[in-house]
């Protein structure tokens, strides 16, 4: 397929990354709680698939 289709990944982690720091950043109270809202939402996939076992009790 060629390096045209693999962008697409990338994008939708750049959506994901952006809407979770502004989550992250908007839920805290000052700012070294904004610092790590930041840093959690570089990290957001993680948290996503622990869940997703945890839930599916693997």
């Amino acid at each position: 397929m060629g390096a045209r289709g693999a962008a697409g990944g990338g994008a939708a982690y750049f959506l994901g990354f952006l809407g979770a720091a502004v989550y992250y950043i908007q839920a805290a109270s000052g700012f070294w709680w904004g610092v790590v809202g930041f840093l959690k939402a570089l990290v957001w996939p993680a948290f996503l698939v622990y869940a997703l076992l945890s839930f599916l009790h693997a």
